[in-house]
Parts: structure tokens; C-alpha cells; sequence
């Protein structure tokens, strides 16, 4: 009896030490460059376990929303303002290790993004 006790014990430990793991992949500084039709524009993005993040450049800051990481998918949502116009972007990409690569979606198509974790 004291045997299958421990063994339960034992099993249930190693269950909690997994539950316990690492942040989802993309959790995060990045240094990112995104390839705009108006030229390479390069871009802070930091995303935040509890799914709250930015993304700041010379254009200024912005708050990122509908943050959705799944092992090491990673998607968003964002507005930015450029030459008195406000462009929604749905970013949708990968993260490898520290790595970052994807492309931000919007009203005038899709254009790249790579980045390295800071």
C-alpha cells in the first residue's frame, strides 16, 4: 500500500513539475524590421506572458491586442499611424528558438517581418 502511495506521489509530482513549464515561445523582447512598400521599417515588439504587448518605432508606440500564442505560433493585432492614416495590422507568424518570422496583414497586402529575441 505505502508503495502505490508513493508511486501516486511520485507520478503526480512529475504531472505538476510539467504543468509548471516555460513560457509560451514568443514571450518576449524582439528586434524586428518590417519590409513595408514604404522601405524596411525596424520595431521593438515585446509581448508579455499575461497577453499584453507593444510595438514601438520612430512612428511612435502602440499597443498590441488579441495576442494568441500557441507553442510557436504566434498572432496579433495592431494599428499604426503613416502619413496621416491610421493601417490595421494582423500580424501571424513563427518563433524558432530566437528567431522571429512572419508578415503583418493589411488593407494595402501582406508585407514581411523577421526579427531576433533581445
Amino acid at each position: 500500500m505505502k508503495n502505490l502511495i508513493g508511486g501516486i506521489l511520485v507520478a503526480l509530482t512529475v504531472f505538476l513539475a510539467g504543468c509548471a513549464s516555460a513560457p509560451p515561445a514568443a514571450v518576449g523582447a524582439w528586434d524586428i524590421e518590417l519590409n513595408t512598400p514604404l522601405g524596411a521599417l525596424p520595431a521593438v515588439l515585446v509581448i508579455s506572458e499575461d497577453g499584453t504587448g507593444s510595438m514601438s518605432s520612430d512612428m511612435g508606440s502602440q499597443p498590441i491586442s488579441g495576442i494568441i500564442m500557441e507553442g510557436n505560433a504566434v498572432s496579433f493585432n495592431t494599428a499604426i499611424e503613416a502619413q496621416g492614416q491610421s493601417i490595421n495590422l494582423s500580424f501571424a507568424g513563427t518563433v524558432d528558438g530566437d528567431s522571429m518570422n512572419g508578415e503583418f496583414g493589411s488593407d494595402f497586402g501582406a508585407f514581411g517581418v523577421t526579427g531576433s529575441r533581445q
